[in-house]
């Protein structure tokens, strides 16, 4: 199946099944919820018809990416995502989804994890991978940076060196680490041309957050 064989009514209909599900999972921190998730469906959806790849995967792939949660301090962390993958074949035989899409579905899903670290093989596994980092950046990152941050009972910066010239950066220790940490780090590893595009946009956002913060609080 390629992506010109999904009807509106399929894909309604599809979409529909998946939220149902996803409304049911319990969030593990406040920047992994149903919202976050419609925004990587929301992003992946753009991606995919960009770069012309199968949404009878990455459809799925979106929606699902998330169904298994696992907090940041658990140590199956690095795990989730291949939970994840594996729940999703489950719902989707259970919902008696097309079979020959669920192998590339369920690496899409692993593929998309950070900590997972594992690389993406296919075009549709670089489209729900950039979808899910993309919700990392931007006005939208900076939101759930802090949400979470403050979630975990962080503070704002740390006492010595905020933004982190001198020192090691450590998110546990600082809700703005988390930028120098991770953030910082993700435009390079956008996949697609349409993903590399709006990171760099995104990136550039949250350089100037950070500048702005500095001169305001320095």
């Amino acid at each position: 199946m390629t992506l010109t064989t999904m009807t509106d009514q399929q894909l309604n209909h599809w979409e529909a099944v998946f939220e149902s599900h996803i409304a049911t999972v319990e969030a593990a921190d406040a920047g992994h919820d149903i919202a976050h998730i419609k925004r990587v469906v929301k992003s992946a959806k753009q991606f995919c018809a960009a770069e012309a790849a199968n949404l009878w995967v990455v459809l799925p792939a979106a929606w699902l990416h998330d169904c298994v949660q696992v907090e940041k301090s658990s140590p199956l962390r690095n795990q989730a995502s291949k939970m994840a993958a594996d729940e999703a074949i489950e719902l989707l035989q259970q919902w008696q989804y097309p079979h020959t899409d669920w192998p590339a579905i369920h690496h899409a899903i692993i593929a998309h994890s950070f900590s997972a670290n594992i690389a993406c093989e296919t075009l549709e596994a670089k489209v729900v991978q950039d979808a899910d980092r993309m919700d990392a950046l931007g006005a939208i990152g900076i939101a759930r940076t802090l949400l979470v941050g403050a979630q975990f009972g962080n503070p704002l910066t740390f006492h010595e060196d905020p933004f982190c010239y001198h020192r090691k950066a450590d998110d546990q220790a600082a809700i703005i680490d988390h930028f120098y940490t991770k953030l910082l780090t993700l435009r390079d590893t956008f996949q697609t041309k349409s993903g590399r595009q709006e990171a760099t946009q995104r990136d550039q956002y949250m350089r100037s957050f950070l500048q702005q913060l500095e001169q305001e609080i320095s």
